[in-house]
């Protein structure tokens, strides 16, 4: 299995300002992703929070799951969560697309429900992209240092 790809400088600035559980936390689940579509885009924004976006493309369009990192607590977020079969009732939120799992620890992810949920995510992601993309592993930070 490849190490995933490291942390981009940019990402890794704002992320050193969390505390050490969020961290960690962080780490384990973007490695967790990393682990299940190896072949993943990350697209870096910080906004009203610190996201690592997981895409098949370089396009945000196509993304399957993110990670926002918020002051207390992070999520792992499914871009299209309203169209993902959750019979285990992981999912939660009332947007129009997103859901999400709030992460307290490990066990909240590194589960089988869990796992299925991403694959499919991805497998929908797939399914929903106009062009293929010639993008694979790559970081794009849109992240703004002043």
């Amino acid at each position: 299995m490849n190490k995933p790809q490291k942390i981009h400088s940019d990402f890794q600035h704002f992320l050193s300002l969390k505390n050490e559980k969020l961290i960690d936390l962080f780490s384990d689940l973007r490695t967790y992703i990393l682990e299940i579509y190896p072949n993943s885009n990350e697209l870096l924004y910080h906004t009203h929070a610190l996201t690592s976006v997981f895409s098949i493309s370089e396009k945000l369009s196509d993304a399957f799951c993110m990670i926002p990192i918020y002051k207390n607590h992070l999520n792992l977020g499914f871009n299209k969560g309203t169209l993902l079969e959750d019979s285990h009732y992981l999912l939660q939120g009332t947007g129009k697309w997103i859901r999400h799992i709030p992460i307290t620890t490990s066990t909240d992810y590194r589960n089988e429900k869990t796992h299925q949920l991403i694959k499919s995510a991805i497998a929908l992601a797939i399914e929903d992209m106009d062009t293929p993309s010639k993008s694979i592993g790559k970081t794009y930070s849109k992240i703004k240092l002043s």
